[in-house]
């Protein structure tokens, strides 16, 4: 299952778990003073850890290697849509929160306030 191009701006190569080499998509965009990056998914064409597991390292690989700062961002997870017939594979975005405690971490991101963000 391939992910739309629509998805991300450039390929973010990252280390994983165990250093494993890892992708995601990447997009970063600045809407109303906030800086959201956005890490989509990308299933196949990832070797390694996905963007879920990678987590807060991932959010301070970006941060370091784009120069901002992990406290002045809106860290974003994207599950692509991917056409298929399985629901687990359906456009969602989330917010992480990675302060808060496991059960908070994560909110789910309504399909305006992507459209906000995202054009």
């Amino acid at each position: 299952m391939k992910v739309s191009e629509k998805y991300y701006d450039e390929i973010f190569n990252f280390k994983g778990q165990w250093d494993m080499p890892s992708s995601c998509g990447l997009k970063i965009r600045t809407v109303g003073g906030k800086t959201y990056v956005i890490v989509t998914e990308l299933y196949q064409d990832n070797p390694g850890t996905s963007v879920t597991y990678a987590g807060q390292s991932l959010a301070e690989q970006i941060c370091q290697y784009k120069g901002l700062d992990l406290s002045d961002i809106v860290y974003l997870e994207c599950n692509p849509d991917t056409n298929s017939k399985l629901s687990f594979y359906d456009e969602e975005y989330f917010e992480v929160d990675f302060n808060a405690d496991p059960q908070h971490r994560y909110r789910q991101l309504s399909p305006e306030e992507v459209k906000n963000i995202i054009n």
